[in-house]
């Protein structure tokens, strides 16, 4: 089956190394969609506020499936599918909500649910979707299981509150499950990975990533953005950070990488961000100055990254990146005191009884 979220990348050597480099001084390492936005409220087929923060997954029959947050005009929003041949157009929304929240059964859904990661699961033969559940006692992240995203195994709530921006690596580790989350915590707003058997219980929790303190574009709080990616290299992944200005927040988009049997290891972080809030749909929006990715897509190159992204938390659009340049970006500009995690983590690991 033709799903491209868990496989390895192969190191592509009949690229010179050298013009590698070059190329992602001179060249941005994504680049808009010229269409972009690529879907905003007035595609989709019933009323609603907006529509941003989609999950990204290509199906076995070659489609692009976009699990989309859309908010409706209560303020509380839902999850909606949309579906493209070429991943770009001519999308096919759902004519209601594909995943509604569900607070007569799961009282943690009373104010909606949120943000979600797809990752295909092989063991399981089915799509894990980590979201975000929303209540009065804040946001917390829920899983679902699918095959089909008609039809939806719901785990309930898996991290209680205040924990978001969740996904599931798509296979085990040492016999576990990983989970990649974000709580808050007396420790701040840091990423964090957590263990299970059974997808239910999770211990072992531990800090991967740290917010950085002072100036810096990420200081504030971070979180996990699309999925990490598995590469030959480690598990890539790209973050955001937020930065608090005079004027209000600013979401922007940084790099790090996680070794592979060890994702709790961070072998490099970017020390400066790749992407931000610069067109005018990112800038201009429900919430300003936000770029947002929960998914993406990778081309049959087994290279080309399609990041599909909430502009202003007002619309979805589009960017695109290759593996090898970013690889080849962190290990230009990764810092290596900022790939440690020694202020917190091994003093606050904890583990399940």
């Amino acid at each position: 089956m033709n799903r491209d979220s868990s496989a390895t990348l192969l190191p592509d050597s009949s690229v010179p190394e050298q013009l590698v480099r070059k190329a992602s001084v001179e060249a941005p390492l994504f680049e808009r969609h010229p269409g972009n936005p690529i879907l905003s409220r007035e595609d989709w087929p019933y009323q609603i506020n907006s529509v941003f923060n989609a999950a990204a997954v290509r199906l076995a029959d070659g489609d692009t499936l976009l699990l989309c947050r859309v908010e409706d005009r209560r303020g509380l929003s839902h999850l909606c599918a949309a579906r493209s041949s070429n991943g770009i157009d001519g999308w096919r929304i759902d004519p209601e909500p594909t995943l509604p929240a569900s607070p007569q059964g799961y009282p943690e859904e009373l104010w909606g649910i949120e943000d979600p990661r797809i990752t295909f699961v092989p063991e399981l033969d089915q799509y894990a979707v980590a979201y975000t559940s929303f209540a009065r006692g804040g946001p917390g992240v829920s899983l679902a299981l699918t095959k089909d995203f008609k039809t939806f195994n719901r785990y309930g709530v898996i991290m209680p509150p205040e924990d978001k921006d969740a996904a599931l690596l798509p296979r085990r580790i040492n016999g576990s499950w990983a989970l990649i989350h974000r709580p808050v915590t007396t420790l701040g707003a840091h990423m964090w990975i957590s263990y299970s058997r059974d997808l239910r219980h999770w211990g072992s929790h531990k800090i991967i990533l740290e917010a950085r303190r002072g100036g810096w574009w990420d200081a504030n709080k971070i979180g996990l953005c699309s999925p990490p990616i598995e590469t030959s290299k480690g598990w890539l992944t790209i973050y955001h950070g937020v930065r608090q200005t005079a004027s209000g927040s600013i979401y922007r988009l940084g790099l790090a990488l996680f070794d592979l049997e060890r994702p709790d290891i961070c072998l490099q972080r970017g020390d400066s961000w790749i992407f931000g809030p610069e067109a005018p749909y990112e800038r201009s929006g429900d919430v300003n100055d936000v770029v947002f990715p929960c998914g993406q897509t990778i081309g049959v190159d087994g290279d080309t990254i399609y990041l599909y992204y909430g502009a202003a938390d007002s619309s979805v659009a589009l960017a695109t990146g290759s593996i090898r340049r970013l690889l080849s970006w962190l290990e230009s500009n990764s810092d290596p005191e900022s790939s440690s995690t020694s202020h917190f983590s091994n003093q606050h690991e904890t583990r399940s009884e």
